[in-house]
Order: structure tokens, then C-alpha cells, then sequence
């Protein structure tokens, strides 16, 4: 994996956390930062995608961690666009939420991501 990749998207999915819990806060509705933000995020989960898949092989451990890394690598890029769906969808402060713990989702799994791929090394 690439660590600077990991890195930029720890600190774009924390990003946006925060400006979720920000307009959750202030009782706002979903804007063009936010998904602006919600699109770096996306793009970059595209990216870690790519990369995860060719180096798919190399993935130190059991063949469960291979399965997890896989699984954790495909399912990412789903839950930014599904968060923002529902909030375009759910016209209330707890729309921000969503996204929120979607943020937190992403930046979890892409820390896991990380972990996995360095138990080789």
C-alpha cells in the first residue's frame, strides 16, 4: 500500500468528519463543501482501490487477512457516496450524522487497511 495515500485519506476522512459534526451542530444541511469534500474522499478510496487490487497478492498473512484486506479495499469506495445519498435524502440535522460516522467508517477501515498490509513487514 502506499502510506502517503493512507495518510491523505486519514486526513480527508477526518476532514470531513469534522465539517459533518460542524453542520450537524449548527444545524445545517447538506452544501457544496461538504460534498466537495465527500468527493476527495471518494476519489481517493477510488485510487486506494486500484492500488489495493494490484498489489493484491502481496499481502502478507493467512489467507483470512488476504480476504479482510480485500473486502475492506471494495467495500470502501461504497460508504462516502451512500452516506451523502442519504443525506441528500434525509432533510434533517441527523443527515450530518450519517456522514459523520461514514467519515469515521472510512477512516477506521483505511487504518486497517494499513495495519494489515504491514504485518509482513
Amino acid at each position: 500500500m502506499l502510506y502517503p495515500l493512507t495518510v491523505a485519506l486519514l486526513v480527508a476522512s477526518v476532514a470531513l468528519l469534522a465539517v459533518a459534526a460542524w453542520y450537524a451542530v449548527a444545524r445545517r444541511l447538506v452544501d457544496d463543501r461538504l460534498l466537495l469534500v465527500t468527493a476527495v474522499v471518494e476519489l481517493g478510496l477510488v485510487v486506494q482501490l486500484v492500488v489495493a487490487l494490484a498489489h493484491l497478492g502481496k499481502v502478507p498473512g493467512d489467507s483470512a487477512e488476504q480476504a479482510t484486506f480485500a473486502a475492506y479495499a471494495i467495500t470502501l469506495p461504497f460508504v462516502p457516496p451512500a452516506a451523502a445519498f442519504l443525506a441528500l435524502k434525509e432533510k434533517t440535522r441527523w443527515s450530518m450524522g450519517v456522514v459523520a460516522v461514514g467519515a469515521f467508517a472510512v477512516a477506521v477501515m483505511t487504518a486497517r487497511l494499513q495495519q494489515i498490509w504491514n504485518l509482513g513487514g
